[in-house]
């Protein structure tokens, strides 16, 4: 599990020669979208980039033929010098070095704008792919993140995206370089020697022949590595993560033997796989030495012949040398490919999953609602084979302070959930004041709600504006007076900066406790009109609870607000009590009326006290 954990978030080992490629399920789909919905936006820009990367290559392609002619003035010169002729002519061979040096130059010159063309349509490309997916994931449904982890998520947002924006950068121009260049070398070896292009050409099926075993025989071993190396890491993860356990249980010993054990079969794996991709370039090396004998004799008995000089022989052999680079070059490009294109699916996947249903025909406005609340025959599962709230039918007066009770998995926390529109419902109703909530818009709606929650969230700022977050108009005032009903204010004081002080979820200096105090003051600023406390004390010592216990009825009087409480001494003063079991509700009332039934809730209540006693 842990492996899989660190692979969803993006953990792994990095990509070596022959390591595993990822592939793509519909390659031709994903590829039709990314052309025609991204790229043709930038149609101009791509055909500067493809006329620059053919003339930057044509530039440097040409450059040896021209330094072979050198070559040969300088033989032919030296030849005639030994025959008592006039000897080497440096100003024509001054001449061929300045246009060599004018090609080189206009080859980088090409190769500069067209690498720097394509930057821009790729950065470009991936801040748009960044705002859409940020637009995206706040309209996808909460069912959506049923399905999936932070950690697949958060690797569609950033390895996709930089995995798409870096081989959609280099791909595009090495691809027609290469293509180019081997077109290119092909001619020019073809316009020096036919005879000795062919042998050129056959040692090619020799060099591919030797990828191909090693690639195959090196797959298994870096899939291997793969593996070990996710369950090395998530090995870490877990001994980092719960050491102090591991401590407490003598588990040190235990967790050293199984990470040995791991790490040994990922040092075996590893060796053999880097090994045999290490053995590829010298063995390529070896056979293109081969090749190069075999052009130097052939060429030195056609000078012999006079069917080709000197300088030709020189300009064949650094073109033999360059032959073999493009199509290594467009092997590599592939592999970018498939991981550009299965990085691209992903995120299309993501930006093509149903969002919520926000279109309304008749809209409701939300202003001059009091907080009436009717739940008619709610019927709500996460999935569709199980129902979780089977039957649950209740009125809310406005003002009502309503406490909902019972065992883990009764469906408290759903019936929130469904209140607030995060899911919508299978069968029935929820009305506010009579309105169904299905006719309010989503984000109106959910303006009238402050909520609590027992897992507090803090973000990385500082506390006036982590209090500010519900109501960003606030005045500076208005947050110190949250502050203090939340009973924060003086811890606040005594920050180093104090409501200017940074502060996040990683802070060591900031308790439980006083986070939850943090969110609390928050939703105390938003002063909403419906209050949603889900264990909202359960982190706070018992004296700031009794503290905050009374700032909060104060702030809930006169409006209609559900509590969630497992503690339920906390819940002895609300107006009704809702006590579910199994997704019904199976008694309601005050707290007295609710013993003096002796059930469910009288043997809940007691239960918690013996507890308590024992």
């Amino acid at each position: 599990m842990a492996e899989v954990r660190m692979r969803k978030m993006g953990f792994g080992p990095r990509r070596g020669v022959s390591a595993p490629i990822e592939k793509a399920k519909d390659v031709k789909g994903t590829t039709k979208k990314l052309v025609k919905n991204y790229l043709s936006k930038y149609k101009f820009s791509l055909l500067i980039v493809f006329i620059f990367a053919i003339g930057s290559t044509i530039f440097s392609v040409i450059g040896p033929k021209i330094l072979g002619n050198a070559t040969t003035e300088i033989y032919t010169g030296l030849v005639s010098k030994l025959s008592g002729g006039s000897g080497i002519n440096f100003e024509k061979i001054a001449e061929i070095l300045i246009t060599l040096l004018g090609l080189y130059i206009l080859s980088a010159t090409f190769s500069l704008i067209q690498g720097f063309t394509m930057t821009g349509v790729s950065q470009k490309l991936t801040y748009k792919l960044r705002n859409d997916l940020a637009i995206k994931i706040n309209k996808l449904p909460m069912n959506y993140f049923d399905k999936k982890t932070n950690g697949e998520v958060l690797s569609i947002i950033t390895n996709d995206i930089d995995t798409l924006s870096q081989n959609l950068n280099q791909s595009i121009t090495q691809i027609i370089t290469a293509i180019c260049t081997l077109l290119g070398i092909l001619w020019m070896m073809l316009s020096i020697s036919f005879i000795m292009t062919i042998v050129s050409i056959i040692i090619l099926p020799i060099t591919i022949l030797i990828v191909k075993i090693i690639v195959t025989r090196s797959q298994k071993y870096f899939k291997r590595q793969q593996d070990y190396l996710g369950h090395v890491n998530g090995q870490v993860e877990e001994m980092y993560g719960g050491h102090l356990i591991v401590k407490a249980f003598n588990g040190e010993q235990k967790a050293i033997e199984e990470f040995k054990k791991a790490n040994n079969e990922l040092y075996r794996s590893a060796w053999k796989s880097q090994f045999l991709s290490g053995l590829m370039h010298p063995l390529m090396n070896f056979v293109g030495n081969l090749g190069y004998v075999a052009i130097a004799i052939l060429g030195g008995y056609l000078a012999i012949k006079g069917k080709i000089t000197v300088g030709n022989i020189q300009s064949f052999i650094q073109y033999n040398k360059q032959f073999t680079q493009p199509i290594t070059q467009i092997a590599q490009i592939s592999a970018m490919l498939q991981s550009m294109i299965a990085a691209s699916e992903r995120i299309f996947e993501f930006l093509e999953e149903n969002e919520e249903n926000n279109l309304i025909q008749n809209q409701q406005n939300t202003d001059g609602l009091k907080g009436n609340i009717e739940f008619s025959h709610v019927k709500f599962g996460y999935n569709d084979d199980k129902t979780i709230i089977k039957d649950f039918s209740c009125n809310i007066k406005d003002g009502q302070k309503i406490a909902i009770v019972g065992p883990t998995g009764a469906g408290k926390t759903t019936i929130v959930k469904l209140l607030m529109r995060f899911y919508d419902l299978k069968e029935g109703a929820i009305y506010i004041d009579k309105i169904n909530i299905k006719d309010f818009d989503r984000g109106e709606y959910r303006k009238m709600f402050g909520m609590v929650l027992q897992d507090t969230w803090l973000f990385n700022g500082t506390v006036k504006d982590n209090i500010k977050y519900s109501n960003p108009d606030s005045s500076d005032t208005q947050v110190i007076e949250a502050a203090k009903a939340a009973h924060v204010h003086h811890y606040i004081k005594t920050l180093p900066n104090g409501y200017e002080s940074i502060i996040n979820e990683e802070s060591s200096n900031i308790s439980a406790g006083q986070k939850q105090l943090l969110t609390i003051a928050r939703v105390i600023l938003a002063d909403p009109k419906i209050l949603i406390l889900d264990e909202a004390t359960s982190s706070i010592d018992t004296r700031t609870e009794i503290q905050i216990q009374e700032a909060m009825d104060n702030l809930m009087k006169g409006r209609t607000s559900f509590i969630i409480a497992h503690r339920l001494s906390t819940i002895k003063n609300a107006d009704i009590i809702l006590v579910m079991n199994e997704g019904d509700i199976v008694e309601q009332g005050t707290h007295e009326e609710l013993l003096k039934k002796g059930g469910f809730y009288a043997e809940l209540y007691n239960s918690q006290f013996e507890d308590v006693e024992e």
